[in-house]
């Protein structure tokens, strides 16, 4: 498996659901935190990796599909619960696609942005594997 789903923590309500990222939940030490929203019909968003940046990926509203490729295999995870969130380590190719009207893309990693950790050709990270 190249991606992992974790369980987000639910706590259920009749007033509303509340979920919780805390350290118990993600692998890694958060150092960024960032999300994705507004994107276009059709628009598509990643075409890239990461050397050292492991991310989780959270599906705060709406849905969206995650292409991930390790240079041999391809996985397609369709996210659309907000209590469940998909690992994508250092090292993997991710796409994120068809996304639905008023779909928010959360996305917690490891490390701050750094231009020099990604990899945005392709080819290069096929080569760099």
């Amino acid at each position: 498996m190249i991606g992992k789903i974790i369980s987000i923590p639910k706590i259920e309500d009749p007033r509303g659901n509340l979920s919780v990222i805390e350290k118990e939940v993600i692998p890694f030490d958060i150092k960024r935190v960032y999300y994705l929203y507004d994107v276009p019909a059709g628009a598509k968003r990643g075409g890239h990796s990461h050397m050292k940046t492991k991310e989780v990926l959270v599906a705060l509203s709406g849905s969206f599909e995650v292409v991930l490729k390790d240079g041999i295999d391809t996985e397609i995870y369709t996210l659309n619960k907000p209590f469940e969130g998909l690992i994508v380590n250092k090292g993997v190719w991710r796409e994120l696609q068809n996304f639905s009207s008023g779909a928010v893309c959360l996305v917690v990693a490891s490390e701050v942005f750094e231009e020099e950790d990604y990899i945005r050709d392709f080819e290069d990270f096929l080569i760099k594997k």
